[in-house]
């Protein structure tokens, strides 16, 4: 379990309603309110060919759990989506992990 803030990336699997957007697995973890408490943020995934559901996972989490959406990419994204998520998982990391002024 993680004893730290933290951002969960979660892909989004829905069929063409949106049913199914969240996997089991992410609705599991996140039902243990210790868990659901730590997290920072989450980012989505998907196919933008999905259209409306593109990353909606991201979006149900983020909505779900009060939390900011802070990026969404799609499928395994680009080196420049990298490059921004490792950018702003650092600047969030020193707002809300630093103990030192």
């Amino acid at each position: 379990m993680p004893d730290k803030p933290f951002v969960l990336i979660c892909p989004t699997y829905a069929d063409g309603e949106g049913r199914g957007a969240v996997p089991k697995q992410v609705i599991h973890f996140l039902n243990d309110p210790a868990r659901r408490t730590r997290l920072a943020g989450v980012i989505g995934t998907g196919n933008r060919n999905f259209g409306a559901t593109y990353a909606l996972a991201g979006r149900i989490i983020s909505q779900k759990c009060k939390v900011p959406l802070l990026y969404t990419f799609e499928l395994a994204g680009t080196e420049t989506d990298i490059a921004r998520v490792r950018a702003g998982l650092k600047i969030l990391g020193r707002k809300t992990c630093s103990t030192v002024p």
